[in-house]
């Protein structure tokens, strides 16, 4: 079958002019997207993150709608599939009679699989061109890759950051610092 052939042709026409026409509608719906972001005040904090530009700032607004609703980053990681899964079976066990909890550690299962794909995919592409792109966040991975951690972990890593800075800005309204990317004893 080649496109010499009318229907194929006429087919590919079709797809063609439905292609231009979503392209428009696609351009359309990014000005307005912009549009109505700038009436936040979040918006212009939320942009000084770097690797979070408008369209980034905007999505977060809308998928998250308020930091308020997250007590802490962990509850945003599970929201936003970075979380870690754990399983664990058999805690206790009777030894001699007594109850004894079991030495044995959890399980990790990955990552959660019940969450906001599109936020999930806003952190995770800002981590990859923050991870290839020098500025403080490659500063920040490259350090997590020579402590010997796996790129795909570090990548992880450098997106709950990413996502935990977001939610200290959006809280607490300060201003991006790279200070913020130092590690933690716990995190």
């Amino acid at each position: 079958m080649t496109i010499a052939e009318a229907g194929v042709r006429r087919r590919a026409e079709l797809f063609y002019q439905q292609l231009d026409g979503l392209q428009l509608l696609r351009q359309e719906a990014r000005c307005d997207l912009l549009a109505e972001s700038r009436k936040h005040g979040a918006a212009k904090s939320l942009r000084q993150i770097p690797y979070i530009g408008p369209i980034r700032a905007a999505m977060l607004m809308a998928l998250i709608q308020t930091p308020h609703r997250f007590r802490s980053k962990r509850q945003l990681w599970t929201y936003s599939g970075l979380a870690l899964e754990t399983r664990d079976s058999a805690q206790y066990h009777y030894v001699e009679g007594q109850l004894r909890r079991s030495k044995k550690a959890a399980a990790l299962r990955g990552l959660n699989s019940n969450h906001n794909h599109d936020l999930k995919s806003i952190f995770k592409g800002a981590a990859a061109k923050a991870s290839s792109t020098p500025g403080p966040f490659h500063d920040f991975y490259a350090a997590l890759l020579s402590k010997g951690m796996k790129p795909s972990l570090a990548q992880l890593t450098l997106a709950r950051k990413i996502s935990a800075i977001t939610l200290l800005i959006w809280k607490k309204g300060v201003c991006f610092d790279a200070k913020h990317l130092k590690p933690q004893a716990s995190a």
